[in-house]
């Protein structure tokens, strides 16, 4: 499938706060984000920065507020951390300095690279794969995107490192989803990363936000962690309402085994004894509908 390549260099401000599945990007020709396709255009920044989205992943969340308000969280353990480093360090700044509040600076504070991008999401966001250095190709242009390009950019790295989890919608080619996931399920198999700690499908005790929150121990996928800390700043005291909650956020994937299309994840969630949670499908075998 064709991707629209945009060269330019990711910034670190001061006031950015990357994760690792999200660094500010600024083109060389500012002009080139209207090339972007979506249904809302990126908009950038004075200094032509937007925040691009990785294609593909989906790293522990390092400050998550969401829609109900409350206090920006962080999920548990030392990965949502080890994934924004390991996005850093893999695209060239040496030297990065993280806040309190998750403001990050680095020296040089930009390093040179590119995104192939397909287009925006429902937020207004540049999905994209990442790449340092040189391009492949001409910027402004689209790009026939082939496996030996994958196998060169972040999304990649970090699924092959286990410090991400594959998240997948619609419009991915084929080819491009199952090396993706190839390196997910490589990296798993060899307890890389964050894949010994994970409770997605083995199953968490969860008594409320504390249990999957930075003072909690229970790992979880982070589509997962987002819609139950939204469940439970909602004012909801336990999972008790969490499967009706879910059918409430109504997303909508397929199952891609069964060639089954389904509108809520309660249909792949399993909650027993009141408080363990877990899903019964492994995520690289949703495949979901941009909303």
């Amino acid at each position: 499938m064709p991707m629209l390549l945009i060269k330019g260099s990711f910034h670190l401000s001061g006031r950015s706060k990357p994760d690792g599945d999200t660094i500010p990007f600024v083109p060389d020709y500012v002009g080139e984000w209207k090339l972007v396709r979506g249904c809302r255009q990126p908009v950038p920044g004075v200094n032509g920065t937007v925040g691009v989205r990785l294609e593909g992943v989906d790293a522990l969340e390092t400050h998550y507020e969401g829609p109900y308000g409350g206090d920006e969280v962080r999920q548990p353990g030392r990965f949502p951390h080890a994934a924004a480093n390991e996005l850093l360090a893999w695209l060239g700044f040496p030297d990065v300095q993280r806040g309190p509040d998750e403001a990050t600076t680095a020296v040089p504070a930009s390093v040179p690279g590119y995104i192939l991008t397909r287009g925006t999401d429902a937020y207004g966001r540049c999905v994209a794969l990442v790449g340092r250095g040189a391009p492949p190709m001409a910027s402004g242009y689209e790009v026939n995107v082939k496996v030996e390009h994958l196998r060169r950019t972040a999304n990649h790295h970090l699924l092959s490192q286990g410090l991400a989890y594959p998240t997948f919608y619609e419009g991915l080619p084929k080819d491009l989803r199952l090396e993706l996931v190839a390196a997910a399920q490589q990296a798993r198999a060899a307890r890389k990363g964050l894949w010994p700690s994970d409770a997605t499908m083995r199953g968490g005790k969860i008594i409320g936000m504390a249990s999957i929150i930075e003072e909690g121990d229970v790992v979880l996928l982070p589509k997962l962690f987002r819609r139950l800390k939204d469940h439970f700043s909602s004012g909801a005291p336990s999972l008790a309402g969490f499967p009706t909650f879910l059918a409430g956020a109504a997303d909508r994937f397929r199952i891609l085994s069964t060639d089954t299309e389904l509108v809520g994840l309660h249909n792949v969630v399993e909650i027993t004894n009141e408080h363990t949670l877990r899903m019964t499908h492994p995520i690289e075998d949703l495949l979901f509908e941009e909303k």
